[in-house]
């Protein structure tokens, strides 16, 4: 089949790397315009734009696909299929009637639990035993079409948003294997969703990530694994912020106010929470890299002290 492949970052790479080794054709790319980055702020391509160019596939970087133009140029390329993972642009409803098959998303979730842009990181932070990919058909609404295909992973304790994002890359990409295997075989079945069921992943800011001491501990040690390794989580102790990265909840319950340190030991700092306690293992102070605690009380930092209160 002829296929247009549209989708930005590593997550949509790793899918698009899965389809050259298959025996179907990819005609286009389409990626985001090119961002700055970098110290010297000089534009990079995308992860997805990247591979396409190392294929020697033609890339395309609209702003919008909103123009008729820009339809005209998608349609020019007869695909049979396009398959899009987080592209992060809207699909206006022409563009999704293009191709022959339709449009295919690579979704990061069980839907219809967590439509919408980050049901990875929700997934962890809410606590979810499961998660994985669905293959679905795409439609105007916003991750509301037909299912397709569904592929599961369970969520580990030690989970994080990175580790998890990795696996179901992996997972995006097989699915889509199987998905276009089964299309070819005339054995693709949709399934609609059911909206009662679902539930939405909003987008991610980094002030989510100033972490609520009221909150119980599991609660608390969730959206640190879910938000690492961005947008990250933090709190702070007077006038400076520090960043947490690795943390434990403890079952132990404090008298003290939540926030307090309880404790300071080598294997972790322990902090008062709603209900329990966190333990804080790695953290990052303000202007230097990320370190254990044991790093932290060797170098003979006074912070975190037992009665210090964070915020």
């Amino acid at each position: 089949m002829r296929l247009v492949f549209a989708g930005t970052p590593d997550f949509a790479a790793t899918a698009l790397r899965a389809l050259l080794g298959t025996h179907h054709s990819i005609v286009g790319v389409y990626s985001q315009p090119d961002r700055p980055a970098g110290r010297g702020r000089k534009l990079q391509p995308s992860p997805v734009k990247q591979v396409a160019l190392d294929n020697g596939i033609p890339v395309f970087q609209p702003e919008s696909l909103k123009a008729p133009s820009a339809q005209q140029e998608l349609a020019d390329l007869q695909p049979d299929v396009m398959i899009v993972a987080a592209y992060g642009l809207i699909l206006p409803e022409a563009v999704l009637s293009i191709p022959d098959h339709g449009c295919l998303n690579i979704h990061a979730s069980l839907l219809p639990r967590w439509r919408g842009a980050a049901p990875i990181q929700r997934a962890i932070a809410a606590g979810d035993k499961e998660t994985g990919i669905t293959i679905m058909q795409m439609d105007k609404g916003l991750d509301t079409g037909d299912m397709l295909l569904k592929s599961r992973t369970t969520i580990d304790a030690n989970d994080t948003g990175g580790s998890l994002h990795d696996r179901l890359a992996e997972l995006g990409g097989q699915a889509i294997v199987e998905a276009l295997d089964l299309l070819e075989k005339g054995e693709l079945q949709g399934e609609a969703q059911d909206d009662e069921q679902a539930c939405y992943a909003r987008k991610l800011s980094k002030e989510e990530g100033h972490i609520d001491w009221s909150q119980d501990a599991p609660a608390i040690e969730r959206l640190i694994r879910a938000f690492n390794p961005w947008p990250g989580t933090f709190t702070d102790l007077e006038q400076q912020r520090l960043r947490i990265h690795e943390a434990t909840a403890l079952d132990e319950n404090s008298q003290k106010p939540a926030g307090t340190v309880i404790q300071r030991e080598r294997d972790g700092i322990d902090i008062a929470c709603g209900t329990g306690a966190l333990r804080i293992t790695h953290l990052q102070l303000p202007g230097s890299r990320a370190q254990s605690v044991n790093d932290l009380i060797n170098g003979g930092k006074q912070l975190l002290l037992p009665g210090q209160e964070l915020h």
